[in-house]
């Protein structure tokens, strides 16, 4: 759909040295945590002194986040984001200096007071790390950018476990040294890398924090649960928590009991770990590609079913122990059955993926600038609560009721589809995207032209293109970065099945004076009212799809839609576009009336979107915008 990929964002000082900065961060924290495990094998402490440090080092680690978010989030909305980041660099270089100490003289206790403060320091640079994007990256580049940092985030955490992990293994008696001088010369990298990072403004220069954290904590989230769509999107992003919480929580365990892992052997399980961890990357990375650069969140539910689908199939392909144990990596990978199950963890993981960053890139996209951050640190305690949900439902599943790990990922796969079932059934915007999706998709081979450059990245604007096919507005939406609300024939919007559609995009339904007057009133008040709230409204200016492929002559409540919105004081910018190849369609009226519907030529047929330069709407005309669209629909874009 675009020559652009999200791969040039990682060539451009906006984008490249914070995405440097969060991948240096979070491979250090799992360097940092792995290396306390490799200390714990080393100084040879029993199985209960490593069995409290494995419950306890989580604890620690993610009580900051009930503890702190409030104000990270109010800290993160008032302060410039670049000094921010800088400041929270900073404060990893303090606290990696005082987890070498611990590492230098073997005391767990300053350990565990460290782990405590790196907790904290990712407290206050979440809020950051996401709000940061959408002021840096232009509405078609949240998708992919949002992409990179999973995909980023995800190796990272995978190879500092590696790493941290390899440290006591590799070093021996010089581990504590290795250790500790590691983790100080990645925090030491990761600052120097954040003062690259340009200036990005604060979202709320003059907020007054309140530090009270209690009642804070619930004021962001009554302001994260403002907008339907962006509430059930940070749900989503929480369950994607609970999930990989559950999933990565149990897979030591399960490469040791059912894949057939040495006794005390890690290779198996970052083995399983890192393909899940890869397929979520590459599911991250994926999902630009399938959206066509717009904030396309059509993809989280075939994302969720995707996971239940190998989530089910994971529990299928092996329920029970092993056929032999003690297996190596090479050894598991020759075994019968083990593909499968390969596939489904990395499936998992690709999903995941298509999960995720479509919710993120939505929660950017749909939450005013002024109160992103706060509603980011709304979802971070949110997410806490979910990751100790997480682990308390392991305990009892698996100590009280008795349940294997493979049963506890089949109730997963089906808790993971009732929730998914839940949320799209709430906002059925998620599912209508989905099958608008799959639809525009299945049939059509998108090209755009301009639209990155014409289409506004916010505030009003009104688009105007040539009417072909019953398919144009889903085409378009798949086409702009951001959400349109589009005026259409009330026939056209009352068709069976495109009618749920197009109610639950918001489209607004109009007839003619003549048809019924109350109808076209309360429409050219819906579109006054869309334009007011910085809202993109589509048009087609013919009133009805064209009967010989031609454009008709534009109508003049255009004019109209234009003269209200200059006579209430907010001129709109006025988009021309132009669609290309969608009169062959079987959507069209070509060769008779659309009740004698045509089998297409062929699917994934190319279709060309054109968008023209912002033409003012202040004295413009049905005739120049007719002009001007004939002109894009013939030129060669």
């Amino acid at each position: 759909m675009s020559s652009h990929s999200q791969f040039a964002l990682l060539k451009q000082r906006r984008f490249l040295p914070f995405f440097a900065t969060q991948a240096f961060g979070a491979f250090n924290d799992n360097v940092y945590r792995q290396a306390i495990i490799g200390l714990l094998i080393y100084l040879g402490v029993s199985t209960d002194q490593k069995t409290l440090y494995t419950n306890l080092a989580p604890a620690l680690f993610i009580l900051p986040y009930f503890l702190f978010s409030a104000t990270a989030g109010q800290i993160a909305e008032k302060l410039e984001k670049s000094k921010l980041i800088r400041i929270t660099t900073t404060m990893e270089i303090g606290i990696m200096t005082l987890a070498a100490v611990g590492f230098l003289t073997q005391n767990m206790i300053v350990l565990l007071v460290a782990l405590f403060c790196t907790g904290m320091q990712s407290t206050l640079f979440g809020p950051v790390k996401y709000s940061i994007l959408p002021s840096v990256l232009r509405p078609e580049e949240l998708t992919g950018g949002n992409g990179l940092v999973e995909m980023g985030t995800s190796l990272s955490i995978l190879l500092g476990m590696i790493f941290g992990g390899m440290i006591f293994d590799a070093a021996g008696a010089n581990g504590p040294v290795v250790a500790a001088t590691a983790i100080v010369v990645l925090a030491v990298s990761g600052n120097l890398v954040s003062r690259a990072i340009p200036r990005a403004e604060a979202g709320a220069p003059d907020l007054k924090i309140n530090w009270n954290p209690i009642p804070e904590s619930f004021a962001i989230l009554r302001m994260a649960k403002k907008q339907p769509a962006v509430r059930n999107a940070i749900l989503g992003v929480s369950w994607f928590w609970f999930v990989g919480t559950v999933l990565t929580s149990q897979l030591p365990t399960y490469a040791e009991i059912n894949l057939g892992a040495p006794e005390r052997s890690a290779s198996l399980y970052i083995f399983v770990l890192a393909l899940f961890s890869v397929g979520t990357g590459v599911g991250s990375l994926l999902c630009e590609k399938l959206s066509g650069r717009t904030v396309e969140i059509g993809l989280v539910p075939l994302g969720a079913f995707g996971i239940s689908a190998f989530l089910l199939d994971l529990y299928f392909a092996r329920s029970g122990a092993p056929a032999a144990t003690g297996l190596s990596v090479m050894e598991f990978v020759r075994a019968v059955g083990s593909w499968r199950i390969i596939v489904d963890l990395v499936g998992i993981g690709l999903f995941a993926g298509f999960f995720v960053v479509p919710l993120f890139a939505l929660i950017q996209s749909r939450t005013p600038r002024d109160e992103l951050s706060r509603v980011i640190a709304g979802m971070n305690i949110q997410n806490a609560a979910f990751i100790v949900l997480a682990a308390v439902v392991c305990i009892v599943l698996q100590r009280f009721l008795g349940w294997t790990i493979p049963q506890l990922f089949l109730a997963l796969a089906i808790a993971n589809a009732v929730v998914a079932i839940y949320i799209f059934t709430i906002v059925p915007e998620f599912l209508m995207r989905f099958l608008s999706w799959v639809l525009v998709r299945a049939m059509y081979r998108l090209r755009l032209h301009g639209i990155e450059k014409n289409v506004p990245d916010e505030g009003p604007a009104l688009l105007v293109c040539n009417h072909v096919s019953y398919m144009d507005a889903l085409i378009l939406s798949a086409s702009v970065p951001r959400p349109v609300r589009f005026v259409m024939y009330y026939k056209i919007f009352n068709i069976p099945v495109m009618s749920w559609i197009f109610r639950t995009a918001k489209a607004i339904p109009i007839a003619g004076a003549r048809e019924s007057p109350e109808l076209m009133q309360r429409a050219f008040a819906e579109i006054d009212a869309a334009l007011a709230d910085g809202q993109i409204v589509g048009i087609f200016p013919e009133g009805a799809l064209t009967r010989d492929g031609e454009i008709a002559p534009f109508k003049s409540g255009l004019e109209k839609v234009l003269e209200r919105s200059y006579e209430s004081g907010r001129p709109v910018p006025v988009v021309p576009m132009a669609l290309k190849g969608m009169w062959t369609s079987m959507w069209s009226h070509r060769d008779g009336r659309m009740r004698r519907m045509r089998v297409p030529r062929r699917f994934r047929a190319r279709v060309e979107v054109v968008a023209g330069e912002i033409i003012d709407g202040n004295g413009a005309t049905a005739e120049q915008l007719e002009a001007r669209v004939r002109e894009l629909r013939d030129g060669d874009a």
